[in-house]
């Protein structure tokens, strides 16, 4: 046992087994991206920054059902709801603290009417604390820029839900 231990490392097997398996690799196509300018396809069960979602009539899509804001692990949404002339009813104030938010996707599970969703954003870095505080105003229109793209992530979702 120890002579063969001693041919091994006399040798330099394991050194010349690395070096070969690092030139096979020389001549593959990279696969890193250069991240700016490039960037990799996207899951469509991608959780990102949060969006509220319109109807197409524009009338937005949340009825103040509250179940986002009662599943929420981290307690970071709050909902104020007043009922509307019509009858039904409709929020006043949509907050979501996304510092405390711990992107689960239990809001967007929750929701019957697929009112708050997590979009397919993920570069929203701040300098402050304020600008992630995000009101009902900022989430609308998150839901406005990426309604397309989050519509086709939900169809390509569908079968799974």
């Amino acid at each position: 046992m120890s002579l063969n231990s001693f041919a091994r490392s006399f040798l330099l097997s394991e050194i010349v087994k690395g070096m070969a398996l690092t030139f096979s690799y020389m001549f593959k196509p990279r696969v890193t991206i250069n991240y700016p300018y490039e960037k990799a396809p996207i899951s469509p069960r991608f959780r990102g920054e949060h969006a509220l979602r319109r109807y197409p009539n524009g009338e937005e899509r949340c009825i103040a059902c509250k179940l986002c804001e009662a599943v929420c692990p981290a307690q970071a949404i709050t909902i104020e709801a007043e009922p509307r002339d019509d009858g039904s009813r409709r929020t006043t104030r949509y907050d979501i603290d996304m510092t405390k938010c711990i992107y689960c996707g239990l809001c967007q599970e929750a929701c019957p009417v697929d009112a708050i969703v997590e979009g397919p954003n993920f570069e929203y870095a701040t300098e402050t604390h304020e600008e992630l505080l995000y009101n009902k105003e900022k989430l609308l229109e998150n839901g406005d820029r990426w309604e397309a793209q989050i519509a086709a992530n939900l169809l390509k979702d569908e079968p799974y839900r």
